[in-house]
């Protein structure tokens, strides 16, 4: 085995998507807790936990690359080979603080907003589908109005998700980093020693 490959080397400093899973897991108790405590608002705390579960095992940094969030997607998971194609793994526009999560999120608004807008287009041109663009953009326009404090606890969910991965990420980093350079110092020591 080659132990200078780049995938040796990622696979002895990065978490597995299992840790992540497991990081995801375990302080989800915590973000519950804390968002009730905060809150007090059951509805904000399921939206922050649904938001946070959700980044933290389907929509998180890792979508980057062939992994287990990708592979959650199922038969969907084709719509974000395009992402990854245009994404560096761990840059800053995967992994960076809320930028990560800004654009996975316009990402998937858009593929989405394309899919049901053909669906319309077709619907309009074959079926007579009654359907008004302006009607509809002043009703969501209000949609969102309505519901602002539920989209963005679901957008701090889907960001705490993300930063744990991350941060996992870094520590894991760190760590293994911090274990090398303490390795090579103990055999310059070693080396010196035998030369007394």
């Amino acid at each position: 085995m080659d132990y200078h490959s780049t995938s040796f080397v990622k696979s002895q400093i990065m978490p597995s998507g299992r840790t992540h899973d497991r990081i995801t897991l375990w302080t989800l108790p915590a973000i519950v807790g804390l968002t009730t405590l905060s809150t007090r608002n059951s509805t904000v705390t399921l939206l922050v936990a649904g938001g946070y579960l959700f980044s933290g095992l389907m929509f998180g940094p890792d979508l980057d690359i062939y992994s287990v969030q990708f592979k959650r997607w199922g038969w969907l998971r084709g719509l974000w080979i395009p992402y990854q194609r245009s994404m560096r793994h761990r840059s800053r526009l995967s992994h960076g603080f809320l930028l990560g999560t800004i654009l996975r999120l316009c990402y998937l608004l858009g593929i989405l907003g394309l899919g049901i807008g053909l669906v319309i287009l077709l619907g309009q041109a074959f079926f007579n589908l009654d359907w008004h663009w302006g009607e509809r953009a002043i009703a969501l326009g209000i949609w969102l109005r309505n519901h602002r404090i539920g989209l963005i606890a679901l957008f701090i969910g889907l960001e705490l998700g993300a930063m744990s991965h991350a941060i996992a990420d870094w520590t894991g980093s760190c760590y293994k980093r911090w274990q090398r350079n303490r390795a090579k110092a103990k055999g310059r020591r070693g080396k010196a020693k035998s030369f007394k």
